[in-house]
């Protein structure tokens, strides 16, 4: 089973009260992303492998330690997914950005896929599947669907703000994806929105309503 790690760091728990307030404005919310998405890439890329090198100082030659050549794809599920693609590039510059897009069957209440654009090389890439908001684990499960039947194979789920009843049916869903999260909340509301939140992430994202 995949573990959940839910981050208790002073700075991403103080960015995340900052960013529920309905205070809080576009360019501040997508500023608050930025800096949420690098804190907590920090951590969830804390198990890439490492080799041993041989390179040169001014001073000496000596062995030191490097990425084990493992590539890395960022895929935010659209559109809000787009929010946290900016901190983790600050983090891995060389990495590659793939995008779903999904939107909810108003019949079926079932997503759809209706754009997924991923690097070629998928299935070599260490990829990490980012969305703000894991509430009902419909659009995660669907994309995380989408990327495996294309080949990916080690998959990593983050988001900002999760609900208990989408990290169980994540889990349930993709038993084999760690699944990193600044805040689980209460619950969801009777119209599937996380209690207490902060609304529609994309919204204020972007500004609209």
């Amino acid at each position: 089973m995949g573990k959940v790690y839910v981050f208790d760091h002073p700075l991403i728990q103080h960015k995340v009260s900052l960013m529920r307030s309905k205070e809080t404005t576009v360019k501040e919310f997508r500023e608050l992303a930025k800096e949420i998405s690098m804190l907590m890439g920090f951590e969830a890329t804390r198990h890439l492998p490492l080799e041993d090198v041989e390179i040169e100082t001014p001073i000496c030659k000596t062995k030191t330690k490097m990425l084990k050549g493992q590539d890395i794809a960022i895929v935010p599920i659209l559109r809000a997914g787009l929010g946290f693609v900016d901190g983790m590039l600050a983090l891995v510059p060389n990495a590659k950005v793939g995008h779903v897009g999904l939107y909810r069957d108003p019949e079926t209440h079932q997503p759809v896929e209706y754009y997924c654009k991923l690097p070629t090389d998928i299935e070599n890439r260490q990829t990490f599947v980012v969305d703000p908001m894991l509430a009902t684990g419909g659009s995660a499960i669907a994309a995380i669907d989408f990327i495996k039947q294309r080949g990916g194979k080690h998959i990593t789920f983050m988001c900002l703000i999760a609900s208990p009843e989408g990290i169980e049916v994540l889990q349930k869903a993709h038993p084999d994806v760690d699944i990193y999260i600044a805040s689980k909340d209460e619950k969801l509301n009777e119209h599937a929105y996380i209690v207490p939140g902060l609304g529609d992430a994309g919204d204020r994202l972007y500004g609209t309503k």
